[in-house]
């Protein structure tokens, strides 16, 4: 299995930008596709973002296209969320995921798909 860690969290101005980090440890990295999950509170965890193993799948939930990138590294183990124009209404804890079954195929945007989950980052956007 995979552990994932994420960082980069924290409270941040309307219009600011934050960069979050998945860190990952544990089985080949490769053999996962990533995805950042965010849940408000009395909300649901939605997809924000996927992405699959060499970066050439990539999903974005509409209310963030245009304003959040997905990306790995994958000699660092890595996965980041660029956060650029952020809102009030992003303000959630950030979670990543790991899915092996679509690693190499197209990302999947269901969380069911999703196996492994780190601890979760808060964001905070201040109005």
């Amino acid at each position: 299995q995979v552990q994932l860690v994420e960082s980069g969290g924290g409270l941040v101005q309307a219009g600011g930008s934050l960069r979050l980090s998945c860190a990952a440890s544990g089985r080949t990295f490769t053999n996962y596709a990533i995805a950042w999950f965010r849940q408000a509170p009395g909300k649901e965890r939605d997809i924000v973002a996927a992405i699959n193993w060499n970066s050439k799948s990539t999903y974005y939930a509409d209310s963030v296209k245009g304003r959040f990138t997905i990306s790995r590294d994958n000699a660092k183990y890595t996965v980041y969320l660029q956060m650029n124009s952020l809102k009030p209404e992003d303000t959630a804890v950030f979670y990543c995921a790991a899915d092996r079954r679509h690693a190499f195929v197209p990302v999947s945007s269901r969380k069911a798909d999703y196996e492994y989950w780190g601890q979760g980052t808060q964001v905070t956007v201040a109005a």
